[in-house]
């Protein structure tokens, strides 16, 4: 008989068990991101088979999204509401992976007649909370501020759509890269590499890969034929309508994957900045354009202060496109970052808010006559979005420029775009919330 394969090995749950409780402590406790952590002792650990990483990994984000019900259901099983690593663990995997309370309660040391009387009845307990808001923060694990915020901005039975998406796994979707291949031959690579992949509804660029591949193992990815980007994030450089030969700013670049799709649909030709005030996500930004035979790009860091103005001057009024994909309270992607929910405040929205008007004027100046000017974030809610386009056409009198016009008269409708602008939403669209608005100088 031979050696057993990777996935007939048994799971140990031990190993699993002491990997979780590390990574939950490195971020309840020492306030690590939640990637960060995973990452850290994964990379240590490599003992783990691939299948255990992946159990680690999902105990890891299970938990994050689930622990504010989990507190909720202890609380009311046992009169306390914060909880230890080993109790939100155990409560975790009774609820939500099908193990018994005693299996639990061997496993962490967890009282098992806890975990029974926390998860008894959980669902009608929910269900019976009489203040909708209330009823969906602890139904969805969400802070109530964000609850809140959901219903008013949506009702609640499609805020409850909205935080049921928000709760699920984010697919794993791709951006041909067109300077190299385009979909259709990425997607028979890929198959030659054992990999599925399903085009996106939307983006003309974009796969959806089966959830399991390790997409930056894949020899099509060292190759540099795709970028790992969200749908929605792809629909945004779309938004911009960059062509060969023109001068194109993307002025809140980071890492720069909206800067690279951009740089495809330019044909490699033409000028590109990208901006940004940390040197060292710009200097990723170069690794990746030089890993996608992107020549064209130009990277610059810019003070975030005043000075940021002297740094650009060069650039004012010289501009055909420029983007400005603001920092904001991102909202729009609790499901790939679930630990966001809890650091983010419920001042966040209106601050990010007066910093998005800011660089809004900031950068709106170095559009030309006839030029265009794209406004996104990844965030949900007035203050970030509809209230900021609002102060870009009144306050620096840009123009809206119909959302057609870059997306074509069809994909605009599928998406909703209203006019200038869309929302896009993970129940609605299977993207990230992302909110775009498109303007003109006259």
């Amino acid at each position: 008989m031979g050696a057993p394969t990777a996935m007939s090995r048994p799971v140990r749950p031990d190993l699993v068990d002491a990997a979780v409780l590390e990574i939950a402590g490195l971020v309840s406790e020492q306030d690590w991101l939640a990637d960060r952590a995973l990452e850290r002792v994964l990379r240590r650990e490599k003992r783990l088979y691939a299948r255990e990483r992946r159990s680690v990994a999902e105990a890891v984000y299970g938990i994050l999204r689930s622990q504010g019900q989990l507190a909720w259901l202890a609380g009311e099983a046992a009169g306390r509401g914060r909880l230890d690593p080993a109790s939100v663990y155990a409560l975790w995997l009774v609820r939500s992976a099908a193990v018994s309370p005693e299996v639990a309660s061997r496993r962490l040391g967890v009282a098992a007649a806890l975990l029974a009387r926390a998860v008894d009845g959980a669902d009608a307990r929910i269900s019976a909370i009489a203040d909708p808001v209330e009823r969906l923060a602890i139904a969805s694990s969400l802070p109530r501020w964000i609850a809140e915020r959901f219903v008013t901005e949506l009702g609640e039975r499609e805020a409850a759509a909205l935080a049921a998406a928000m709760n699920a796994r984010a697919p794993l979707t791709v951006r041909a890269n067109t300077l190299r291949t385009d979909r259709d031959a990425l997607r028979d690579q890929l198959a030659e590499e054992g990999v599925s992949a399903i085009a996106t509804r939307y983006s003309p660029w974009g796969l959806v890969l089966d959830g399991h591949a390790n997409a930056f193992a894949l020899r099509a990815f060292q190759e540099g034929l795709f970028e790992i980007q969200d749908e929605g994030s792809q629909i945004i450089a779309l938004a911009l309508a960059a062509r060969p030969g023109q001068k194109v700013v993307d002025a809140c670049a980071g890492a720069g994957g909206k800067s690279l799709a951009i740089a495809a649909e330019m044909h490699g030709k033409g000028s590109l900045v990208a901006l940004d005030v940390e040197a060292g996500r710009l200097d990723e930004a170069r690794r990746r354009a030089r890993r996608a035979g992107v020549h064209n790009l130009r990277t610059r860091c810019i003070p975030g202060d005043a000075g940021g103005d002297a740094a650009i001057a060069d650039l004012a009024g010289a501009s055909d496109r420029v983007l400005v994909d603001a920092p904001c309270a991102g909202l729009g992607t609790l499901r790939r970052k679930p630990d966001a929910r809890w650091r983010l405040r419920p001042s966040d929205p209106a601050r990010f808010g007066s910093l998005q008007r800011e660089l809004a004027a900031r950068f709106a100046a170095l559009v030309k006559p006839g030029g265009a000017f794209v406004y996104a974030t990844c965030s949900i809610g007035a203050e970030e979005n509809r209230e900021v386009a609002e102060f870009i056409e009144h306050e620096l009198r840009l123009v809206p420029r119909p959302l057609e016009r870059a997306l074509g008269a069809t994909r605009a409708r599928e998406l909703g775009a209203t006019g200038h602008s869309l929302q896009m939403w993970p129940h609605v669209h299977g993207t990230d919330g992302f909110f775009v608005a498109a303007f003109e100088r006259p």
